[in-house]
């Protein structure tokens, strides 16, 4: 099955034409409000991701897309043309459900095919379709076996597939893992991307999981309460949130308060902090926020550190291949600091009560201003 989608990945998304555009969509259940005047493009070939915590509005807009939901205001559009108007099961776009909706009275094949039964195709194409299904989800020699003879990944295949036959222009998944276990998700996560790829087919996922929007998705949607926080690649969002509740939300983050001085420095209760760009704001107060990983851990002060600060073990979380540490600073406040554990065994170099230095170069820190 030929696809552009390497190609489409190749480009940054402004390079590439909308296929679906949410145009000032607004969605109220009474009073209300699930989604308040957003707009976001979502370009062709590409797998994008809603992320947002639970009531945030992601679900909604995916149930807006589908059909399943009216917007009380604004427009659908669908390669130029308003879908609002457009029922369900005549728009080119299927939805993959997280409980995965299948028949227990039917085959896999029954399952896989149910959907082109209902459009009429031939008994040859339906076979066909099917087969080249099977095969492309790895369930070959599984399409005579009942829904409860399937474990929960390859029940997941067959509602994926299911979703695929029609060849919808957009598939939409929500929360499609969530009924996984942990070893099973992150190894359908990279069969998701493998598929995604192979077809060339605009995926939009719905997900809490913060590290699986991350990983599969090409550009992601942080949402808050109905409103969009900010779109963008993953590594931008992780690296260059645009405030400090995308810092916060997505992964971890030491948020430290300041005033802007002198050119690369900011003044905070903990004495003055040196960042690498001079603050482009009149805000009085800025944010310097810091990830973990960012940050150096020492018994000793480090020579030449531009930022040093003095603290004292308060937690450890042993995590297997890394190690977070909880230090508290001299004003109280706790800073997160993660290390690889590649020393003997793993084992934790600190312990909960030494006294440490942290230090982290002028460019570690990502200031924002709101």
């Amino acid at each position: 099955m030929a696809t552009d989608s390497g190609a489409a990945r190749g480009r940054s998304a402004g390079e590439r034409a909308p296929l679906v555009r949410f145009e000032a969509i607004s969605k109220r259940f009474g009073a209300v409000p699930a989604v308040e005047t957003l707009t976001l493009d979502i370009v062709r070939g590409e797998f994008f991701a809603l992320l947002g915590p639970s009531g945030c509005g992601k679900t909604t807009l995916l149930r807006l897309l589908a059909g399943f939901e009216t917007p009380s205001e604004g427009r659908i559009l669908l390669d130029g043309a308003d879908i609002v108007d457009v029922p369900p099961h005549r728009r080119p776009v299927n939805m993959m459900f997280q409980s995965y909706a299948l028949f227990p009275h039917l085959t896999v094949e029954g399952n896989i095919a149910f959907g082109l039964r209902q459009d009429k195709l031939g008994r040859d194409e339906i076979a066909a379709r099917v087969g080249e299904m099977l095969e492309l989800v790895r369930l070959q020699g599984f399409g005579a076996r009942r829904v409860h003879q399937l474990s929960g990944g390859q029940r997941q295949r067959v509602a994926l597939a299911r979703s695929l036959i029609k060849r919808p222009r957009v598939l939409l998944l929500d929360e499609p893992l969530a009924a996984l276990d942990k070893k099973l998700r992150a190894e359908t996560q990279f069969e998701l991307m493998e598929l995604q790829r192979r077809l060339g087919t605009t995926f939009v996922i719905v997900t809490h999981d913060q590290e699986e929007a991350m990983l599969v998705a090409d550009r992601i949607a942080v949402m808050n309460q109905g409103r969009l926080m900010q779109v963008a690649a993953p590594s931008e969002i992780y690296e260059r949130p645009n405030s400090r509740w995308v810092a916060e939300f997505i992964g971890e983050a030491t948020i430290i308060e300041g005033r802007p001085a002198a050119a690369g420095r900011i003044d905070t209760a903990l004495g003055p902090l040196s960042i690498a760009d001079g603050v482009q704001s009149s805000a009085k107060t800025v944010w310097l926020a810091l990830r973990p990983e960012k940050i150096v851990i020492g018994m000793q002060r480090p020579k030449d550190a531009a930022n040093a600060l003095a603290g004292t073990i308060f937690e450890i979380g042993y995590r297997g291949e890394m190690s977070t540490y909880k230090v508290r600073l001299a004003d109280k406040s706790l800073m997160k600091v993660a290390v690889a554990n590649v020393g003997a065994r793993g084992r934790p170099p600190y312990a909960e009560g030494d006294a440490v230095w942290l230090s982290w170069p002028p460019d570690a820190g990502i200031i924002l201003t709101s």
